[in-house]
């Protein structure tokens, strides 16, 4: 029995180390990238892409289901994007509530015939509109069949001709010069780039006008702040270091841009999956591989989409576990990938890290506090050597945190007041003990949930955005 206890704790030792040792090293790779992507790009002058007749073609598809509440400051956002040769398609994808006619009224919208290629699966289109105001013209709002998220970018996919695709939550704020920033990688090589993605930020508490970020503000929410807090991680000190090893495996369905070639190639989004962005991603990768094409995915650390984060834990928790029901999806479906050296890093690094950093890492988790429950009951507890160590992570985890804050501070420093630095190392602080075990929570239903066939998003209602009268 000695020797079982011993081997699980060897085990769970080696676990930690790894797990540690890959956050260092992503964070030291994101540092470097950091640094060649601020320096390179600080002599970019976008105008030139702005007015260059060689900029690619985008449509902008966003699908929007019972948004009424943002609908119209959403499209305003859209139509003040800096780009020349951009279209909008909105797809109400069964919207219950009065989007549908708040835009009709707000847009001035009226029915028109148009061809639609139906290379991509998608539910019945009911009718197309198109703005009547010239102010509008580069507006086309699509009416569906509700069939959920992947259904309405598919259908959107089928409605454009242009070279690409941003594929965006309708409910986002995008910066004015997004496409702009966001095209600029695949003009460097428009042949092997066929992904790219851009950060999303939290909007919770910031001002928005006529769907224009006004200014930033700290989520006064503490539940914002931690969300805050990891979304930044996640983008500043995980994707960048993907990036530059081609090995990303996700592009957030917030904000994404790709060749709508390749999308048709491979089949659009699938529609049977929670997970859609992700698994597109990867299947994109998995398919060119397989047909001998070299595919890239960018990602592009400029903080170019502003969203709203859940501020009630249960909408959150619903949201947490769908993201695991989709990654567990992914990595099923395309298990081929793993560690099979035909498909390169993405198989030998990016599927693996995946797979035992994020889709097992609730349940090594919780059973490690079982076992240390069983030892504790058992008496085999060496309490001085265990509370050095649970002091020892929880330091680590505040250490990775602080990183990611100075990070911000050093690149993009949107939290411009010294408060907003002191609150978010406060919640850096409180993050491991508050909101930590709640996420390892969700991620374990959202496992159960998977295994008892559960394929619903849940709903995820909105408050709105604060405009400049409502923060005097």
């Amino acid at each position: 029995m000695i020797k079982i206890i011993y081997g699980l704790q060897f085990l769970y030792l080696v676990y930690a180390v790894a797990i540690f040792s890959s956050y260092l090293i992503l964070a030291l790779i994101s540092y470097f990238e950091m640094r060649r992507y601020m320096t390179k790009n600080s002599f970019a002058d976008y105008k030139m892409i702005l007015s260059s007749p060689l900029a690619p073609s985008i449509s902008l598809v966003a699908p929007a289901y019972n948004e009424g509440l943002t609908i119209i400051e959403n499209v305003k956002s859209l139509m003040s994007i800096e780009y020349n040769n951009y279209d909008i398609i909105i797809v109400n994808d069964g919207s219950k509530d009065d989007s549908l006619e708040k835009m009709q009224q707000a847009f001035d919208l009226k029915k028109v015939d148009f061809l639609i290629d139906r290379t991509l699966p998608c539910n019945d289109i009911r009718a197309i509109y198109k703005s009547q105001n010239r102010a509008y013209k580069k507006l086309i709002v699509v009416d569906k069949v509700n069939g959920g998220k992947a259904d309405a970018l598919n259908a959107g996919i089928n409605i454009s001709n242009k070279e690409l695709v941003a594929c965006i939550d309708v409910d986002c704020i995008i910066q004015p010069d997004a496409l702009l920033k966001m095209v600029k990688p695949y003009l460097e090589d428009r042949e092997n780039t066929v992904a790219i993605g851009g950060v999303v930020r939290i909007a919770n508490s910031c001002i928005v006008e006529e769907g224009r970020l006004i200014k930033v503000n700290l989520p006064e929410s503490l539940l914002a702040r931690f969300q805050v807090l990891e979304y930044m991680r996640s983008f500043l000190l995980g994707r960048m270091a993907w990036s530059r090893l081609n090995g990303l495996m996700l592009i957030s369905g917030a904000f994404g841009l790709f060749k709508r070639e390749v999308v048709l190639t491979v089949g659009g989004y699938d529609k049977s999956t929670v997970g859609e962005d992700m698994e597109l991603v990867v299947r994109i990768r998995r398919k060119l591989t397989e047909i001998g094409r070299k595919a890239k995915v960018i990602y592009v650390p400029d903080p170019l989409c502003w969203t709203e984060a859940p501020s009630d834990r249960k909408i959150l928790g619903r949201q947490r576990n769908r993201w695991m029901r989709g990654t567990i999806e992914t990595l099923s479906r395309h298990r081929k990938i793993c560690l099979n050296p035909k498909y390169g890093l993405l198989g030998v690094l990016s599927y693996p890290y995946w797979f035992m950093f994020e889709l097992l890492a609730p349940w090594i988790e919780l059973s490690g506090l079982l076992f240390f429950v069983y030892l504790t009951l058992a008496g085999f507890v060496n309490w001085s050597y265990t509370l050095t160590l649970l002091l020892f992570v929880y330091l680590f985890s505040i250490f990775i945190s602080v990183l990611t804050l100075l990070f911000e501070e050093i690149s993009f420093y949107r939290y411009t007041r010294q408060r907003d630095f002191y609150k978010m190392l406060a919640t850096a602080c409180l993050e491991p003990v508050l909101f930590h075990p709640s996420v390892m929570y969700w991620a374990i239903r959202g496992t159960f949930d998977k295994w008892r066939g559960r394929k619903s998003w849940g709903e995820m209602s909105r408050t709105g955005f604060l405009k400049k009268a409502e923060a005097k």
